[in-house]
């Protein structure tokens, strides 16, 4: 299990966006004044109007919000959305010392489930600034054996956070790896998602191998970010664009 379940970070600025779109500004404001000394104002005033800053961006971060399916089944898993059935089995794995180590709470029983259930009762998918979270069922058992965040950004809604937590019996099986490119899936095709990050405790080391498995870059090392716990934590940011998930998957399906 790893961070990345809680309603609580702030989505990345367009700063970098920002600073590319000034430095282009200057440089056209300056061949204006160029041009200026040269030709009649007539003769630019009819010349086609720059786009409005403002507007960049906005058509393809349009958000996308839609119903959960019912069922998304892979070969060993069903994922879902949360029933209030689900309280036991989720305090059953949530409020483990091993579990609970890498999240952001110290305790879960059925308080916090009840919370959590009733959170996301209504819940749709891809609405910026919210998560959802999918159960992931064991398709043999039935069992309720672990679930997957998914945090669409506030400002940024075609990029998405992931996050998954397993009970630790089902963990080194390949479950999480599976239920992650389902989502991966369904997020890049059904949702149009343009950038999926993760955010992991530098010391949690399955949670990193399973990102790098799933074709992640990393993107950083926050080194003694914050306090968490009792201790300073370091982190690892990772990332994976839509086209770098097209190409993973096509060269996976070739013979």
């Amino acid at each position: 299990s790893y961070r990345g379940l809680e309603p609580h970070l702030e989505c990345p600025c367009w700063a970098h966006t920002r600073r590319g779109w000034t430095t282009a500004g200057a440089a056209l404001s300056a061949m204006l004044s160029v041009a200026l000394t040269r030709h009649p104002v007539s003769t630019l005033i009819a010349a086609p109007a720059v786009p409005a800053l403002e507007s960049f961006g906005k058509e393809t971060e349009s958000p996308v919000s839609m119903r959960f399916p019912s069922l998304l089944p892979t070969r060993s898993l069903l994922l879902r959305r949360l029933q209030r059935d689900d309280a036991q089995a989720l305090c059953a794995y949530r409020s483990l010392p091993e579990v609970a180590r890498y999240q952001s709470w110290e305790k879960f029983g059925p308080d916090d489930a009840a919370r959590l259930l009733d959170d996301q009762k209504d819940r749709d998918v891809g609405i910026p600034g919210t998560w959802l979270q999918v159960a992931i069922v064991e398709n043999g058992t039935g069992q309720l054996i672990g679930d997957c965040g998914l945090h669409c950004l506030a400002n940024e809604p075609r990029q998405f956070e992931i996050g998954v937590t397993l009970t630790p019996s089902r963990q080194g099986q390949g479950y999480a790896t599976e239920a992650l490119e389902c989502l991966l899936h369904y997020l890049f095709t059904a949702l149009s998602a343009r950038r999926i990050s993760a955010i992991t405790d530098a010391l949690n080391d399955p949670a990193v191998a399973l990102f790098r498995r799933l074709g992640f870059r990393q993107e950083a090392h926050h080194i003694e970010q914050r306090a968490y716990k009792g201790t300073w934590t370091s982190e690892f940011v990772f990332a994976l664009l839509a086209r770098e998930w097209e190409m993973r998957s096509h060269s996976v399906q070739q013979p």
